[in-house]
């Protein structure tokens, strides 16, 4: 049985395939661009004039980044039989998500969604062999 656990933020995932008691932990990096507003024009008065930062191209370009970035996920993990998706902040979420919206083969083996602080490549083994009780 092939047990899954993706661990994953905007920057990268981590997948950790337990299958026959080997572990393999494949990196995934996101390529996502993070957005920094500069600019502007300075004026020592308030509410003076000022360049308006248009973030909603930005935002586009993310959730297309986004996209390319959960379909790399779900490539990676085709053959699978359960799978656990954790993480912080809300990106694990997303996934899950869009793993129902659009990859409904692959939704129907998530077994859990959880929420995650950040954690090192052992840490990852080690929560996903607890998830599926594998010690």
């Amino acid at each position: 049985m092939k047990n899954t656990g993706i661990w994953l933020d905007k920057d990268k995932a981590l997948i950790v395939i337990i299958e026959n008691g080997v572990e393999l932990l494949n990196t995934i990096t996101s390529n996502i661009e993070h957005f920094r507003p500069h600019g502007g024009s300075g004026t020592r008065f308030k509410g003076g004039p000022q360049d308006v930062v248009q973030d909603s191209k930005f935002l586009e370009r993310e959730k297309h980044q986004l996209k390319q970035y959960y379909k790399s996920i779900a490539s990676e993990i085709k053959d699978i039989d359960a799978l656990v998706i954790f993480g912080p902040a809300d990106t694990y979420k997303k996934f899950s998500e869009e793993l129902h919206k659009n990859y409904k083969p692959l939704s129907t083996k998530i077994k859990g969604v959880k929420k995650a602080d950040s954690m090192t490549e052992n840490q990852v083994k080690a929560w996903v062999r607890d998830f599926f009780k594998l010690n």
